[in-house]
């Protein structure tokens, strides 16, 4: 049988057979060059007249004891453009298909971009599975999915990854080619999977588009279809299910609600939500459950992993108010503590309290955007980031009083948006150095936004010495890889060297574990 270490090999086989250029794919994106020949979307291809309606490769997500959801999105579709296209797709025990578990047929729809989101059960708990697409005459290239534990299950093992950020022209996707090869059991996306700003400017692009700031649906389908041509974003997706929950720049750059930062009407920006909450749905595999109306989404969900992990997936921008103080970085002012201030809303949070109170897992995860911990900057004048939770502290502190007052077994934060590597205790009362510690945060750094990075800088050493809950900090590029058993958490950040041009190497910079019953990491 098959293992998850021969999956890479079988992803690149299938797509060289498939749809992806026959280099090393970890060295070319969209438009790069190999040889002075130039690589655009349809590189590699065979000669034909047939259409390829598989350039964005394959996905899987949102992970259950038995069953996952199957995407794909197809282009170049030959015919009507506003006609269904009939999908089929396969379900194997092995990555070359002889012994298919599950097949069925999907309608893929002109209103939804032509995308596929398959839902697929019946299957066996912890268990890798290999699955393809059939339409338009072609097969798509071959995925690996994992289903996750059965329910009150304990595996000895279970690991994942998580990762944010990844501006298309401030680097290449290096690190999702040593994700995939990693072989995770599961890949946490925290958000900033596109960035909706328009053309950069300036000698620091690795690569460049040509696109204005969408704000229609047709301008960020496009902006997914530029990100999602790249080949090592395709291998992560294909390598395994992933969980993903939106930040800002899916839609607009610190937007809040149905605030945002460009002068727009309410109705306008509502119109312009709607459109980038159509085209997310359209481009990850996510569940019906998912699937917006107008401007609004159900985006905060659970998925559990046997009784070793319970994920609390959140979204931080939905349903949160205008950020206070003029937003940004700010000196401490009333307005954080205006009432009805949140960063969750009403009804998220009850609902994330309630899961952590009620919940059996082991290990209680939440999947989270943007900075939890208190993160205190400056010199003369200290600082707070408005835009985090630091914003909201009724809502942190409400979460705080519960971790210690309620104990819900072992909860870990995992964040993403600040581009950079972060280690904190989460405290009881962050103006007191020995309030109890109740909990542990890791931030994880970018995929490649900000581009090349640094091992450390004054960012952290400020950070660090106004903030003795902080124990980490890095400034490099990279991911987070986590290795959960019943005695700990392991967290090993994996950075490289430099993004701005391919091929770069991966270590790991440090690893941090949370022991089983005692709140904090410590450093191995």
């Amino acid at each position: 049988m098959s293992t998850r270490r021969d999956f890479l090999a079988a992803w690149t086989r299938s797509a060289a057979l498939c749809a992806l250029a026959p280099f090393p794919l970890a060295q070319f994106g969209p438009g790069a060059s190999a040889g002075g020949r130039e690589l655009g979307p349809h590189a590699g291809r065979r000669a034909s007249a047939q259409r390829f309606p598989f350039e964005l490769g394959v996905a899987s997500g949102e992970p259950t004891a038995d069953g996952v959801v199957l995407w794909t999105r197809l282009l170049d579709l030959p015919g009507d453009p506003r006609a269904a296209t009939p999908v089929r797709w396969e379900v194997a025990a092995d990555d070359r298909f002889r012994t298919v578990v599950r097949r069925g047929e999907a309608a893929a729809l002109a209103e939804l971009g032509h995308s596929v989101h398959a839902e697929v059960d019946g299957l066996d708990p912890a268990r890798d599975y290999w699955y393809r697409f059939h339409a338009a005459g072609a097969t798509s290239p071959v995925g690996r999915t994992r289903t996750a534990p059965a329910p009150g299950a304990l595996p000895d093992r279970f690991d994942f990854v998580f990762v944010s950020c990844q501006h298309y022209e401030r680097g290449w996707y290096t690190g999702f080619r040593h994700m995939a090869a990693e072989s995770p059991a599961l890949i946490v996306h925290l958000g900033d999977y596109i960035y909706e700003s328009g053309p950069g400017i300036g000698d620091n692009l690795v690569r460049r588009h040509d696109a204005e700031e969408p704000r229609t649906l047709e301008a960020y389908r496009a902006r997914y279809a530029l990100y999602k041509r790249d080949p090592d974003l395709q291998a992560a997706h294909a390598a395994a299910p992933w969980v993903f929950t939106p930040d800002d720049h899916e839609v607009d750059n610190d937007w809040a609600g149905d605030h945002n930062t460009e002068q727009m009407t309410r109705e306008s920006f509502l119109a312009r939500r709607a459109a980038a909450f159509q085209a997310l749905y359209e481009h990850f595999p996510l569940r019906r459950t998912s699937l917006p109306t107008g401007p609004d989404a159900q985006l905060y969900r659970r998925l559990d992993f046997g009784s070793l992990m319970r994920l609390h997936v959140l979204d931080t921008r939905q349903y949160r108010t205008l950020q206070p103080c003029g937003g940004r970085r700010q000196p401490p002012c009333p307005e954080q503590h205006a009432e009805g201030a949140t960063i969750l809303g009403v009804e998220q949070a009850d609902w994330l309290l309630d899961g952590l109170d009620q919940s059996p897992a082991r290990y209680n995860i939440l999947a989270n955007q943007v900075f939890m911990a208190r993160l205190l900057e400056g010199d003369e004048t200290l600082t707070l980031p408005m835009d985090k939770w630091d914003g909201y502290p009724a809502d942190r502190t409400r979460l705080m009083t519960l971790l210690h007052d309620r104990r819900p077994s072992n909860p870990i934060v995992l964040t993403g948006d600040l581009h950079t590597n972060w280690v904190s205790d989460l405290k009881l009362d962050f103006d007191r150095p020995a309030s109890p510690v109740v909990g542990t945060e890791f931030a994880g750094t970018s995929i490649s936004s900000s581009g090349d990075g640094a091992d450390t800088g004054p960012q952290g050493e400020n950070a660090m010495s106004h903030n003795p809950h902080i124990k980490f900090f890095n400034a490099q590029r990279g991911y987070v890889r986590c290795r959960l058993t019943p005695e700990r958490l392991r967290a090993d950040f994996r950075v490289m060297p430099y993004v701005t041009r391919p091929g770069a190497p991966i270590v790991t910079r440090a690893s941090y574990v949370v022991e089983n019953g005692i709140p904090g990491a410590q450093e191995t």
